[in-house]
């Protein structure tokens, strides 16, 4: 298995980026491989501060890097020797398995679009995340590859979240639902309720309507929505995550008395933290691409980094995009002898 990792994605690439493949490396079996691609120069001054003697990482040079700041698709057409694009190139010719970035979001998306493109039948490729909660990890997506979406993509997100499910988390028969602002089948908007219409005909484990309070609780493997919504509940669950924290942390100092407290009970808030803590998923998997994708937040550490390409090992010894195409086919084979 070879995975490439795009070196010049994080914020403060590559130090991060690199840090995090050689963590990935120590990880690595031995039949697998990272590629690093970017500026081969500051790559390899990277590596010589760690020790990796007999790690299973190798570089490939690309000249130029496409920014957070960039318009993505114009990017991607006019720089074939960015990171981003040499990366995918690598995995589109079949010589790596997966493709890994902490860079601009809309950037990955163009790139695999371009580069990879969809599977056949998909209509539009999806950002599936795994939602960490005490009852375990959750699929969510859209998450922000399709703010303006039909009945039919969430069908689709749908098929291709379940498959994620099966294959990262390892759910037979993973539960799906859609995300409502009510139980009810008629309550929602008029895409909600028209893709509620479309999964309960479906081979899915449909289960209908969640609101956000039984999504927290864990009561679906798999929760479908718009990428506008999708985004907007991600983004503030993460900072609702820091606010409480930074208010925790206040007002456990505010006395002396309380400050006892909060050194005694120290060692679960760590726990708290470090299981809600988002880079310890790695990032967001691009669904509905010829090819396994990971992107992660522009923000992303060693750990994240790290994380990111354990997700794509997982996604490709899972099968991940055969599972999606054989979610399609039989899909389809059920809608042509219903129609």
């Amino acid at each position: 298995m070879k995975i490439v990792l795009d070196a010049m994605g994080s914020d403060n690439y590559p130090v991060p980026d690199v840090e995090g493949a050689v963590l990935a490396a120590r990880d690595a079996g031995e039949d697998e491989e990272i590629i690093l691609v970017g500026d081969r120069d500051r790559i390899e001054a990277e590596l010589s501060k760690h020790a990796i003697d007999g790690l299973p990482l190798s570089v490939t040079h690309a000249s130029t890097v496409i920014e957070m700041t960039d318009r993505p698709a114009r990017a991607v057409r006019s720089r074939p020797d960015s990171s981003m694009v040499v990366g995918m190139d690598i995995v589109r010719s079949g010589a790596a398995d997966a493709f890994v970035s902490a860079g601009n979001t809309g950037g990955a998306l163009a790139a695999a679009l371009f580069r990879l493109g969809r599977i056949r039948g998909i209509r539009r490729p999806g950002l599936a995340t795994l939602f960490p909660l005490p009852t375990g990890p959750v699929v969510i997506l859209d998450i922000g590859a399709n703010a303006d979406c039909r009945p039919e993509y969430l069908y689709q997100f749908a098929l291709m979240g379940s498959a994620y499910a099966e294959s990262a988390m390892e759910k037979t028969r993973p539960t799906v639902a859609t995300l409502s602002n009510g139980e009810e089948p008629g309550k929602g908007s008029w895409l909600v309720r028209k893709a509620f219409e479309l999964l309960q005909e479906s081979p899915l484990n449909f289960i209908g309507n969640v609101e956000p309070k039984e999504f927290v609780a864990g009561e679906a493997d798999v929760v479908v929505t718009d990428g506008f919504t999708g985004n907007v509940v991600v983004k503030t669950a993460e900072a609702v995550s820091k606010m409480l924290t930074t208010l925790l942390r206040d007002e456990l100092m505010s006395s002396p008395l309380t400050a006892v407290g909060g050194l005694l009970a120290k060692p679960a808030f760590g726990r708290v933290k470090r299981q809600l803590d988002p880079f310890r998923v790695g990032g967001a998997v691009l669904l509905g691409v010829r090819g396994v994708v990971i992107v992660g937040h522009g923000r992303s550490n060693e750990v994240a980094i790290k994380n990111a390409v354990r997700q794509a090992r997982v996604a490709v010894r899972g099968g991940l995009v055969a599972a999606i195409e054989q979610g399609l086919a039989a899909y389809d084979v059920k809608r042509e002898g219903s129609s």
